[in-house]
């Protein structure tokens, strides 16, 4: 069976990889360069923490535990296992938290209430005031550093035989023989039996060249639901081995000392279009956050400060099946794209290639999207902490 796979961020080649491994002959297409889109400006947090409907927090703990075992097989360097500490600070936050904690424990979740001395064995540099709510450990949580999780998948996709081609964008879709066509802007024609579309925030975008209008929710303004600013420090002596939520910051190692910092509340003026700079207000305003949360940290400075795209289908859930008016055709998106990466690899060779369904994605097939006249509400940005 030959493949074409349009998309080579996580998603992308992490379904080509399995598809190769199960035997059929693979090209990757993308427009830019393996990585450059979503998987490059992603928190890259691994869990099924705020999951919900039940299938779409069932899909995603079995995707924290397809990286567990695909990085202890592989010995993945890109996998960091050190855990999830939320610490909240105002009353919403403690409220949401302590239902939060109740729900996942009824899931049977890994989640334990800690003390504020057990939170700085945990995170040493840690500064909790003493009026601090809930203090909540997740010690299945991990993240990922998707660039090392790509080279992974690049080495093991060059193994397997599959052609990534990179600047190949997709500009229409034909039949040859009854076997679909894809035109690329140079004029080369890959013919194939199977197209699986694994291109993220630009999903909407490439189906409408086939006439099917998949609901996509797209950048419209700043703050909406598809926006968000991830911050990277330089080198600061801190010790911080997993992440860290508290109720004014996000905070995660981003390797050599470095960290990642994401703040929901001052996503609302992120732009793509007009990224602050490394020595904006809203840079200062981070570290000021930082140096509040972490001791040692009050010396360093924004090196990175970026706007993050989400994948995010208009329901705000995953899309991953054939199209029904076009089988050939199989589409991916998500906004979990790196918690569920190596499983929707697994999955979705199995149904291309095997043709065997797969449980877990019954529920979120595409058709939701493309029934006519069937209305969405809009997607909503990730919840702050103390949201409902």
């Amino acid at each position: 069976m030959q493949i074409v796979v349009i998309g080579a961020g996580v998603i992308g080649l992490s379904v080509a990889t399995e598809l190769a491994r199960r035997g059929a002959r693979v090209t990757v297409v993308d427009q830019h360069v393996p990585g450059a889109g979503t998987s490059s400006t992603s928190y890259a947090w691994v869990n099924a923490n705020k999951k919900e409907p039940q299938a779409y927090y069932d899909l995603n703990l079995a995707g924290m535990e397809a990286h567990r075992r695909l990085a202890e097989a592989t010995g993945g360097g890109w996998l960091n296992t050190g855990g999830h500490l939320e610490v909240a600070t105002d009353p919403a936050h403690a409220a949401e938290l302590e239902q939060r904690t109740a729900r996942l424990t009824g899931h049977g979740y890994a989640v334990e209430q800690v003390t504020a001395e057990r939170a700085r064995q945990l995170v040493p540099d840690l500064l909790v005031p003493l009026d601090a709510g809930p203090i909540v450990y997740f010690p299945s949580e991990a993240h990922c550093y998707p660039q090392l999780y790509l080279a992974h998948l690049l080495t093991a996709a060059e193994d397997l035989g599959v052609q990534v081609v990179s600047g190949a964008q997709v500009k229409a879709f034909d039949f040859d023989a009854g076997r679909p066509v894809l035109r690329l802007a140079d004029g080369t024609a890959l013919g194939c039996d199977r197209v699986v579309s694994c291109v993220g925030r630009w999903t909407g975008e490439l189906l409408a060249q086939a006439e099917i209008p998949l609901a996509m929710e797209t950048f419209t303004r700043p703050g909406d639901a598809t926006v968000g600013y991830l911050a990277v420090t330089s080198p600061v002596p801190v010790a911080l081995s997993g992440l860290l939520t508290t109720s004014r910051l996000n905070v995660r190692p981003d390797g050599a000392g470095r960290l990642q910092l994401q703040a929901l509340d001052l996503d609302q003026t992120a732009d793509p279009r007009a990224v602050p700079a490394t020595d904006s207000p809203l840079a200062e305003e981070l570290l000021d956050r930082l140096a509040g949360v972490l001791r040692h940290s009050r010396a360093a400075t924004v090196s990175e400060l970026r706007v993050g795209q989400r994948a995010l289908p208009s329901d705000g859930l995953t899309v991953a099946g054939p199209v029904p008016s076009r089988p050939w055709l199989y589409v991916v998106a998500t906004h979990s794209g790196v918690t569920l990466a190596p499983l929707l690899g697994d999955l979705v060779a199995a149904e291309v290639y095997d043709g065997v369904v797969q449980d877990l994605l019954a529920e979120f097939r595409p058709d939701r999207l493309l029934a006519s006249g069937v209305r969405h509400a809009p997607a909503q940005p990730p919840r702050r902490p103390g949201e409902q």
